[in-house]
């Protein structure tokens, strides 16, 4: 949600709060959100800048999911969302915990995870016991720098660190969408590597 501290969420969020959704809103953090990247003065000072973006977070309306799930149900259909804190490959902050997130749910329940970076999917979550039918990531930005001609070529230099970068991904007969993100990071712009809100319409087998 922020790339160092939690003020610089300020000035938006009037206009996340207008956000609605019928099922509700939910976020999980990404490794910028835990304020790694900036010197504090104390550990205590980063403590609360981490408290104070959950609680912005609750302002705006999300229901923050660390390391939890919830249910949605619709008539006698549910699904099972669950939400992990960031983990990440390398020297990224490991602090997602999928067994503690999946306490309560049956392995045959429908399950959407929310998970910031993809790496964990390739590394964790699609070899897991569970099988968790779609997953739904960021993080890499699509290192906002690349080449996209729909239906012909996508390509960005971040595939020789991420081999699932942007776009949707099939292996074990479980899915992840990894979006793009909307910001920037550093380079305060995007060459070929669009922003992007993903929309994604689940249907059951043998719906049009």
């Amino acid at each position: 949600m922020v790339n160092n501290m939690a003020l610089e969420m300020e000035p938006w969020k009037a206009l996340f709060s207008t956000l609605r959704a019928k099922d509700g809103k939910f976020s999980i953090l990404g490794n910028h959100d835990y304020g790694d990247y900036v010197e504090w003065d104390t550990p205590s000072l980063k403590e609360q800048n981490l408290n104070v973006l959950k609680d912005m977070q609750a302002e705006m309306g999300f229901d923050l999911l660390l390391n939890e799930h919830r249910y949605l149900q619709k008539g006698k259909d549910k699904l099972a969302l669950l939400g992990v804190e960031n983990w990440g490959r390398g020297g990224f902050k490991k602090a997602g915990d999928l067994k503690k997130a999946v306490e309560g749910i049956e392995k045959n329940d429908f399950k959407i995870l929310m998970s910031h970076d993809p790496s964990h999917w390739e590394d964790v979550v699609i070899h897991d016991d569970y099988h968790y039918h779609l997953t739904l990531s960021g993080h890499t930005h699509g290192m906002q720098f690349g080449i996209e001609i729909p239906g012909w070529v996508k390509w960005s230099p971040v595939k020789w660190r991420y081999k699932y970068w942007a776009g949707i991904y099939e292996e074990l007969g479980q899915y992840i969408n990894v979006n793009r993100g909307f910001g920037f990071l550093g380079y305060p712009g995007r060459v070929g590597i669009w922003p992007e809100i993903s929309v994604i319409r689940l249907k059951k087998k043998g719906q049009v």
